[in-house]
């Protein structure tokens, strides 16, 4: 048995709780893994708000919270290849399997081997924010040199971003609130701050002809605000906001396979990432973290560390 966080039925933190349950078994394409570290992201309560039915709606209760994970190999479904037994590994949870457990379920083919010198509260983060920033970036293709506006900068995928956009010599410009500007400027970013008033004005003022493309980690009318900013109709990706499309612009497309995580490992590790982890907790605290990032103001990426 293990203990986990998760809910019962959809709706706010109050339908959260702790609960004790035994170690899954995994199906054919699945790894049962020990949990490390697990990453914090908002995807979480949208789950368990029923938010995101599609991806988990059909499945039965409890539902356990969390997306991604680190931590090591317990056993192999028979049509996993690649993976033993003992490997350090990080990958995307089964949906509703959950990574805030001491045990969880992840899928094959989306789990990869770290890295030796890679700590697992790292690689914990590198399925969702590590992965998303990097399928943004292979999806607009902007040359060296270009510029970018990063609507909500100061998260986890929006620091990710802005690190590996100036890996690939681009002129990062990004929204945040006033907390996070040491944040973004450390990333190499000029930062604005959108509490300030006239935001579109503002960004104007920084770049008259518009930005070569924009990336919104908002959504809601702060997308509709920026993706005015386009030098070009339409060159505007969302990470969260379906309703991008209605303004020509488009979602980002997933890639969630094990090549991706291990790309994004290799820039951990050769120092051209760092996931920014500004705050861990045990997982006895996961409640708080998940607050935190539910609130949007949580700087960085927040991540669980199971040795706590």
């Amino acid at each position: 048995m293990g203990k986990a966080l998760g809910y019962k039925e959809f709706g706010g933190a109050d339908v959260q709780e702790f609960f004790e349950r035994p170690d899954p078994a995994p199906g054919p394409t699945e790894v049962l893994v020990r949990v490390a570290a697990a990453g914090v992201n908002p995807l979480d309560h949208k789950l368990r708000s029923g938010h995101g039915t599609a991806l988990n709606g059909h499945l039965p209760f409890p539902q356990v919270l969390g997306m991604e994970a680190a931590g090591t190999v317990l056993s192999v479904g028979d049509e996993v290849t690649g993976l033993s037994v003992g490997d350090r590994v990080t990958g995307f949870a089964l949906t509703g399997a959950g990574t805030y457990a001491e045990t969880t379920l992840l899928l094959g083919e989306s789990t990869a081997r770290i890295p030796d010198a890679l700590p697992e509260t790292w690689a914990a983060t590198i399925p969702v924010a590590g992965t998303t920033a990097l399928d943004v970036l292979d999806q607009l293709d902007l040359p060296s040199g270009a510029s970018l506006l990063v609507n909500g900068i100061g998260g986890g995928v929006g620091s990710a971003l802005a690190q590996l956009a100036r890996d690939r010599g681009l002129v990062v410009t990004g929204t945040a609130g006033p907390a996070k500007r040491d944040l973004v400027t450390a990333t190499g970013a000029t930062f604005v701050d959108y509490t300030e008033g006239d935001l579109a004005r503002r960004l104007r003022a920084l770049a008259p002809d518009g930005f070569a493309a924009v990336v919104d980690n908002v959504g809601g009318e702060s997308l509709r605000t920026v993706a005015t900013l386009a030098a070009k109709q339409g060159a505007v990706i969302s990470v969260g906001d379906p309703a991008v499309t209605e303004l020509g612009g488009e979602m980002v497309l997933r890639r969630v396979d094990r090549a991706n995580l291990e790309r994004v490992a290799e820039l951990m590790t050769t120092g051209r990432l760092d996931p920014h982890i500004t705050r861990t907790y045990p997982l006895a605290r996961a409640d708080e973290a998940l607050a935190l990032v539910e609130s949007g103001h949580a700087p960085g990426k927040l991540v669980l560390d199971l040795s706590l």
